[in-house]
């Protein structure tokens, strides 16, 4: 982690010079509710006509210490300002929750760039947005909103993809933004239909209209189905948080408030970079968010079955679970 009181040094307010001399396309996307602007292809979004963007991605220097072979990583957070650093890929700075500058390390493509791009930098931009970020992924049922959280190889996508073969909709996978301009009705912001699984899930749960995009990195072992259909444009009331667990039978135990709250916390996105990256008003902002989430939507211990031939268990479970949350209301 750099000295915080090392000021950033970038001029992030004008537009860098294209990365390697080489001009490059700007192509327009749409996600999580925003127009975007990027110098990087990024296939994974929904195109979108030209027009004012909310988000502009460009490729360019940015005059900032790089991480070593060594120390991998760099990160630095500032109220206006976050840098992230990752040797083997390259640096992104985001600027006043509108702009993130980006230079490639030697070699590298945009399909690589855009894995922590679409990933943790997107997640801390929309957190600086105001939006409540979970690492998780959500799913579309009947206009009702699922979240599905969990340690890492608990299986949150391929429970969602499960549910998304069963007739359901995709709302957006690894990246879960809430909007909680009426906390007491928090809405999840679709995202872009594409989710990521393992060859084992991927075999098991065959979606019918999705491509299967090539590799990015040898040593991600996850490939991206890109959805062609299957895929809710549009904002949905979150229902129910579900915390995975692995389990003999498919069960779905409701979470105390003492218990529901620590969750919220533990899989937010931001709190993955640790208290730096919550400064000033915003570990404040943080904490009433995740309480209007455990306030407002019914939080649940979902037990998944071992073996993907019993995913459907979960399935029936969770669809009974939903219906039965939109009677209650």
């Amino acid at each position: 982690m750099m000295p915080r009181n090392q000021p950033l040094a970038t001029s992030a307010g004008d537009p860098p010079p294209p990365h390697g001399g080489m001009m490059r396309e700007q192509r327009y996307y749409q996600a999580y509710g925003l127009t975007i602007a990027s110098d990087v292809a990024l296939p994974e979004l929904e195109p979108a006509e030209p027009a004012a963007a909310d988000i502009l991605i460009a490729i360019g220097t940015i005059d900032m210490p790089k991480p070593s072979s060594e120390a991998a990583t760099i990160f630095r957070f500032e109220p206006d300002r976050q840098y992230l650093a990752w040797h083997a890929v390259g640096a992104f700075l985001i600027s006043d929750a509108s702009r993130i500058d980006i230079e490639p390390a030697p070699g590298v493509d945009d399909a690589l760039l855009a894995f922590p791009l679409l990933g943790p930098v997107m997640a801390l931009l929309l957190h600086r947005r105001g939006l409540l970020v979970l690492h998780a992924s959500a799913i579309a049922a009947a206009g009702r909103g699922a979240i599905f959280m969990g340690d890492k190889g608990a299986g949150k996508s391929t429970t969602a993809s499960a549910l998304i073969r069963a007739g359901h909709e995709l709302l957006t996978d690894d990246v879960v933004a809430l909007d909680l301009a009426r906390p007491d009705a928090p809405m999840i912001v679709p995202g872009f239909p594409q989710i990521k699984l393992a060859a084992d899930a991927a075999a098991a749960i065959s979606l019918g209209q999705a491509e299967v995009r090539p590799q990015v990195h040898p040593a991600i072992e996850k490939m991206q189905h890109r959805l062609h259909g299957a895929f809710s444009g549009c904002m949905v009331p979150a229902t129910g948080i579900y915390v995975l667990e692995r389990g003999t039978k498919a069960a779905i135990t409701p979470l105390p408030g003492i218990a529901a709250l620590p969750a919220i916390i533990k899989f937010s996105y931001v709190t993955r970079f640790g208290r730096a990256a919550l400064s000033d008003d915003f570990a404040a902002l943080h904490l009433r968010q995740c309480s209007a989430i455990a306030n407002h939507v019914g939080v649940f211990r979902l037990e998944v079955p071992t073996g993907l031939d019993r995913i459907g268990e979960a399935v029936a479970l969770i669809e009974s679970d939903l219906a039965a949350s939109f009677r209650q209301r």
